[in-house]
């Protein structure tokens, strides 16, 4: 599957794409785990010290937003599918 990485995380990680293999079923958590594994800098930026994501980690799964899916960080995954990560953007 695919991670794509936007604005400071893209910085962070030093590149914009992410390719990871999970087994189908895998959940969008589990992607950012496995994310994170590879790219250790990305931890600080999504993770907090007790593993959970931050809140201002915002995720589209297949263009829509995680937050709003019926299991969140927990909706299983496709091989097929892209999960695009931005930070938090402030400013008017």
């Amino acid at each position: 599957m695919q991670i794509n990485l936007y604005a400071t995380f893209r910085l962070a990680a030093g590149v914009k794409t992410i390719q990871i293999d999970l087994p189908s079923g895998a959940t969008v958590y589990q992607a950012v785990q496995a994310a994170v594994e590879k790219y250790p800098a990305l931890r600080v930026h999504w993770l907090n010290d007790a593993g959970e994501i931050h809140a201002h980690v915002h995720c589209l799964l297949n263009g829509d937003d995680v937050a709003t899916l019926p299991l969140k960080w927990n909706m299983p995954l496709h091989p097929d599918d892209t999960l695009d990560f931005f930070p938090p953007v402030v400013g008017g």
